[in-house]
């Protein structure tokens, strides 16, 4: 594995890297373009589980899940405009938001979730694993 993410996925439990056609088919029911990043870390690894770092913990979904959690959590109604990927395993989600350009990487609560408490923890999906990873207050 020679991704830029290695070093900080290496105690998740990683799945089977997701088939290319199961990421175009989430993309047209989803109606986006995942980012690259993001992309590349389902090509590894269809969603994850486990441990980051020392303080935190992860839960990624797998791509074929995507729309029916994100459906499930009522997304389009409490925070339209996002596409959550995963938590930490309790309240927090994370996610991307579908209105800026770049997808920024957020986070926002399932509980009271709404555009009005999104937190943006950066440009890319690595940002993400890097925070907590390095124990960063996401």
């Amino acid at each position: 594995m020679s991704n830029s993410f290695e070093k900080y996925i290496k105690d998740l439990e990683l799945n089977d890297p997701a088939p290319n056609e199961e990421i175009t088919k989430a993309e047209k029911k989803l109606r986006v373009s995942l980012p690259f990043s993001y992309k590349e870390f389902l090509k590894f690894s269809n969603g994850a589980e486990g441990d980051i770092g020392k303080e935190n913990y992860l839960m990624l979904w797998k791509v074929e899940e995507l729309a029916e959690l994100n459906e499930a959590y009522g997304v389009d109604e409490f925070a339209d405009g996002l596409l959550l990927i995963g938590s930490d395993g309790g309240d927090t989600a994370f996610g991307f938001d579908k209105r800026t350009p770049t997808m920024r990487i957020i986070t926002v609560p399932f509980m009271g979730m709404s555009l009005d408490e999104v937190q943006i923890i950066g440009e890319d999906f690595e940002v993400l694993l890097k925070g907590l990873y390095d124990g960063i207050d996401i």
